[in-house]
C-alpha cells in the first residue's frame, strides 16, 4: 500500500513539471502566467510544480527559472521546457514607439536595450550605469563621443556580461556616457553582429549565428 501511494505522489509531481511558460500580464511584483495552458498568479520569488519559480516581476517583464535555466518573459513571449534550444535561437521583436526594444541581463540585472544598428558598441548613460551597479568612474578609462550635440564625455568601460536568450557575451565593450542621454540602453554592432538581424515591417528577427 506504502509502495502504490509512494508511486501517486511521484507521478503527480512530475506532472506538476512545467513545459511552457508564457506571460499573461504583468503587475509589480506579480506575473499571470499561462503554465501548459493553465492560468497561475505567482508572488516575486514564488515556485510552482517542478521547475518554475518566478524571481521578478515588473510592469514590463518577468525573470523566471524554468528547469535551472533563467529566462525573461515580456507580455507574448514564452518559453519552452522541452523546445528550449529552438524557442533561445530566434529573438522575435515587435516595433514598439517606432523602435525595437529586448530585454536581456547586464552583469545579472535586467535592463531594456534598444536595438541600434548605427552604434558601433553598446552605450548607456550615466545613471543607467549607476542603476546597473557599473563602477565606470573607478574602473572605465575617460573618453568620449560625438553626438548631435556635439562632444560629449564618456567612460570606455568593459561589461562582465551581456545575456540576450540562451547567448551570453563575457567581456563586452561598453560606453557610459556623461547625463542622462540616452534614455536607453543602445545595443550596439558590438553584440548585433553576432546575429543575423532579419527586419520587415513590424517585426524584427535575430538569429544565432
Amino acid at each position: 500500500m506504502r509502495y502504490i501511494l509512494l508511486m501517486v505522489l511521484l507521478f503527480s509531481g512530475s506532472a506538476l513539471a512545467a513545459e511552457r511558460v508564457s506571460v499573461l500580464a504583468l503587475f509589480p511584483g506579480k506575473a499571470m502566467l499561462a503554465v501548459d495552458g493553465q492560468r497561475k498568479v505567482l508572488s516575486d520569488g514564488q515556485h510552482f510544480g517542478d521547475g518554475l519559480q518566478l524571481l521578478e516581476a515588473t510592469p514590463q517583464h518577468a525573470r523566471v527559472m524554468l528547469n535551472g535555466v533563467e529566462q525573461v518573459l515580456t507580455p507574448g513571449g514564452a518559453v519552452s521546457a522541452t523546445y528550449a534550444k529552438a524557442q533561445v535561437r530566434e529573438i522575435r521583436l515587435v516595433k514598439q514607439r517606432n523602435a525595437f526594444f529586448i530585454d536581456g541581463l547586464i552583469n545579472g540585472q535586467v535592463a531594456r536595450m534598444l536595438v541600434d544598428t548605427g552604434a558601433t558598441h553598446v552605450a548607456l548613460s550615466e545613471s543607467q550605469a549607476r542603476a546597473l551597479g557599473i563602477p565606470y568612474e573607478k574602473e572605465g578609462r575617460a573618453s568620449g563621443v560625438r553626438t548631435a550635440s556635439g562632444a560629449v564625455p564618456a567612460y570606455e568601460v568593459e561589461l562582465k556580461s551581456l545575456k540576450l536568450g540562451d547567448r551570453v557575451f563575457n567581456k563586452v565593450r561598453a560606453l557610459v556616457i556623461q547625463g542622462n542621454s540616452p534614455s536607453h540602453v543602445l545595443l550596439g554592432m558590438n553584440v548585433l553582429k553576432h546575429f543575423e538581424i532579419e527586419q520587415q515591417n513590424h517585426l524584427m528577427v535575430l538569429r544565432s549565428r
